[in-house]
């Protein structure tokens, strides 16, 4: 089968398998399933359909599409297929944001009205970038792989320890806080759906006319360079595509786990294929995964509802788990 067979046809299973979560999303509730007749013309049916049940569909789609084209971006930049979307530093620096907000804005709740969950949107945004920018500047730009893996290493974890000191001097935050880290898109609005959808349309384009440094790069940067692969320049677009998905995602919907590394590894555990293909796919999978999720998070143990980040945690956990005891040999040379 050839590659652009195997694009076509991943392509329309993805798409089928968008639409119909798209209306399990919309029959999915804290009682469980409603039937289809959600659907029909009832004005209660119709605002809770329109008002909550569709803006966190769309809100799961967007931010898995994003998530997953992170990972694929991510993976294929460093040639690692370990590499996460929050290599950077990006969840620390978003969570240490939201702390820094709640701390100012008195604590309060998640979701105390529009110019908290602004405020809290844009402070995730600001941190998670902030970190990104700092592991560049400390890895004196964009020339190795090795030196900005390793300081999105050290400023993830600086991060991480600034917000566990602000946790411990002001406790009245942490209830919020963690309510971010475990992620949900009980956050997101039409608003936050219409964000995440055009910041998706730009990165996808973005990468996509970047896609074949990509595959150069996959050959090794000897190679890539022998081909007049600019290493440092396609680093900086790639970086640069990799904090405006993560940013965007987690300042929406808060830290969600696995679902950008999973997601190409699923499609290339499809078929092998071009990153301008593999860019596509993984977005759609990503949409898929996270929605997936987020049907079982809201309806799984009604009327409660589990946290977004612990269900993909928990299946794209397993999933890895597989992966590895499925083809211990292909994950560990991939790794190499």
């Amino acid at each position: 089968m050839t590659s652009s067979l195997k694009f076509s046809t991943l392509l329309m299973a993805f798409l089928g398998l968008a639409m119909g979560l798209i209306l399990l999303g919309l029959c999915a509730g804290s009682s469980g399933f409603d039937s289809l007749g959600i659907l029909l013309p009832n004005h209660l049916a119709h605002d809770l359909m329109v008002n909550i049940r569709l803006p966190r569909t769309l809100a799961a789609l967007s931010g898995g599409a994003l998530l997953g084209l992170a990972g694929a971006v991510a993976q294929g930049l460093f040639r690692n297929p370990l590499a996460d979307p929050y290599l950077l530093g990006s969840a620390s620096g978003a969570t240490l944001g939201v702390s820094v907000a709640l701390i100012a804005l008195g604590g309060a709740g998640l979701h105390a009205g529009w110019l908290l969950k602004l405020g809290l949107s844009g402070s995730a945004l600001i941190g998670a970038w902030m970190s990104v920018l700092l592991s560049v500047f400390l890895a004196r730009g964009f020339q190795t792989n090795y030196r900005l893996l390793l300081c999105g290493v050290v400023v993830g974890v600086i991060m991480g320890a600034l917000c566990s000191a602000l946790g411990i001097m002001h406790p009245q935050v942490l209830q919020s806080l963690q309510s971010f880290m475990m992620g949900s898109t009980s956050f997101a609005d039409e608003q936050s759906s219409w964000l995440m959808f055009s910041t998706l349309a730009l990165a996808t384009l973005w990468a996509l006319h970047y896609s074949r440094s990509l595959d150069a790069l996959s050959l090794g940067e000897l190679t890539a360079k022998s081909l007049g692969v600019d290493l440092t320049q396609t680093r900086a677009h790639f970086i640069g595509i990799l904090s405006l998905c993560t940013g965007v995602a987690v300042s929406q919907l808060g830290l969600i786990a696995f679902v950008g590394l999973a997601a190409p590894h699923l499609v290339r555990n499809l078929g092998q294929v071009l990153y301008r293909h593999l860019i596509i796919l993984s977005s759609l999978c990503g949409a898929v995964l996270l929605l997936a999720s987020d049907i079982l998070a809201r309806s799984i143990i009604g009327p409660q509802e589990l946290p977004l980040g612990l269900v993909t945690a928990l299946l794209g956990g397993l999933y890895l788990l597989w992966l590895m005891n499925a083809q211990p040999m292909d994950v560990a040379q991939e790794s190499s």
